[in-house]
């Protein structure tokens, strides 16, 4: 698909600012490579195959395994993955698609389980940025249509 709308020159401050979530997340306190798996997650939800391949590579690159990185289109059946990441995963799924389930209490609490009151918040942001990043690279064109692998 040809970018509809070069949106990086048009807003350059704009991008800063959502590239400061980024700069945010690259120092917090989950794993980087648990980052890596949210951000592959929540655009595999949101059908962006663009910020899905770029955030592969990056997972392969910190050292995620292929088989793990592959079984994220299918992490309910997978058996590669701690109570710890499912409860993350389960809470991105929640707040990706806030519009048609809310964030409910009993994922809220499984969290709760697993992580501090600081990495809950750290990982609520990244998933919000990537929803920001998926909703810019699809609104604008910077994706082909959604082929992203069960």
């Amino acid at each position: 698909m040809t970018p509809r709308i070069e949106y990086r020159d048009v807003a350059p401050e704009m991008v800063g600012a959502l590239a400061g979530l980024n700069s945010y997340s690259d120092q917090c306190c989950i794993s980087q490579n648990l980052r890596r798996l949210l951000e592959i997650q929540v655009s595999a939800i949101n059908c962006c195959s663009y910020c899905f391949d770029r955030h592969r590579n990056q997972a392969g690159g910190l050292g995620e395994s292929a088989e793990r990185i592959d079984a994220m289109t299918h992490w309910r059946r997978s058996t590669l993955f701690t109570k710890a990441e499912r409860a993350a995963f389960a809470w991105a799924e929640a707040v990706t698609e806030i519009s048609t389930q809310g964030a409910p209490d009993p994922l809220f609490e499984e969290l709760k389980k697993h992580y501090s009151d600081a990495e809950i918040v750290d990982l609520t942001f990244v998933i919000l940025s990537m929803n920001a990043w998926n909703r810019l690279a699809i609104s604008f064109g910077r994706e082909a249509d959604c082929e992203i692998p069960e």
